[in-house]
């Protein structure tokens, strides 16, 4: 059997530019580079790569599909995807095509964020968490708008540095990824084929797990298992689904079982306690308290409702 190819870490900003046969970089910890400009070719460069840093790429012209994890991303587009330090990015075998595209790439040190705002701000945008084929699919003026902030950064850090500097390159991060936040929503409300069809897999997904024996064997899916199922990561997952239903993945799950306790309760003449075991539930009493939560009444008597 062969064995994956362990992660090549790259620590700093400088030693991704000297992977990539770059110039050293003007600034030790934020760096914008075309893509053009990358020489690394596979052969030299590592099939995985871990960065230890921020990066955020918008790529364009890529003639080939590339496997990310495991789906395709379609390069007919414009994208971007955003990486968190410390996320494995490989490039699949045969995807030379990969360092022959155009765009640019933006890196940020963890360190330039220390004792700013954003330092903590940054965890909260949730697509740094997506996983790579989850990218953002930018229109022509949304594209030219990303890549005007990104030259406004390498500007700045390229300009005679004074005290206002640092300060102003975060401003313009910020700005980038509030703006990065609404597109990401914008596609979750025009992209709705695709999302209709990722609603279509779940709610079969469920279906199969919610019959009696698999519950009773398995308990009730959670909300990693589900994204798991589905290619996605669980923040994309239950943004997603708060766009096309207003819920959470952890809520949409509970509703549908609670549908189905609801069945079983009005069409069945199972005791409570079966019912609990069929549902996945090891106790009755651990039941009755969740559907109480969720119906503000005890099963027994909702059960009674229909007598």
């Amino acid at each position: 059997m062969k064995l994956m190819e362990a992660p090549r870490h790259i620590r700093t900003i400088t030693e991704y530019h000297d992977l990539m046969e770059l110039p050293k970089p003007e600034h030790p910890l934020i760096s914008v580079v075309r893509f053009e400009d990358i020489k690394g070719r596979p052969g030299r460069s590592p099939k995985s790569i871990s960065h230890h840093f921020y990066s955020v790429a918008l790529k364009k012209n890529v003639s080939s599909k590339l496997k990310y994890g495991q789906q395709e991303i379609d390069f007919d587009e414009g994208i971007m995807v955003f990486m968190s330090p410390r996320q494995v990015l490989t490039v699949e075998p045969g995807c030379e095509e990969e360092y022959k595209h155009t765009g640019w790439l933006l890196l940020i040190h963890p360190d330039f964020l220390w004792g700013t705002s954003l330092s903590n701000k940054i965890r909260e945008y949730e697509y740094f968490a997506y996983h790579l084929w989850e990218a953002l699919h930018l229109s022509s003026k949304e594209e030219l708008l990303v890549v005007n902030l990104i030259r406004q950064i390498e500007q700045e850090y390229q300009a005679n540095m004074d005290a206002s500097s640092h300060l102003i390159m975060v401003a313009q991060l910020e700005l980038l990824f509030q703006y990065a936040g609404r597109f990401y929503q914008r596609q979750f409300l025009t992209r709705r084929k695709a999302h209709h069809t990722i609603l279509e897999r779940m709610e079969s997904f469920l279906a199969q797990r919610f019959q009696d024996d698999v519950l009773a064997a398995q308990g009730v899916p959670t909300v990693e298992s589900v994204a798991e199922a589905l290619h996605l990561s669980c923040n994309y997952l239950s943004r997603l689904l708060t766009t096309l239903t207003g819920k959470s993945t952890r809520h949409f799950i509970q509703d549908k079982l609670i549908d189905l306790a609801k069945e079983k309760l009005s069409t069945t003449d199972l005791s409570v306690k079966e019912i609990a075991y069929q549902l996945g539930f090891e106790h009755a009493q651990s039941f009755s308290k969740f559907f109480k939560n969720k119906t503000h009444c005890l099963p027994v008597v909702f059960r009674q409702s229909f007598n």
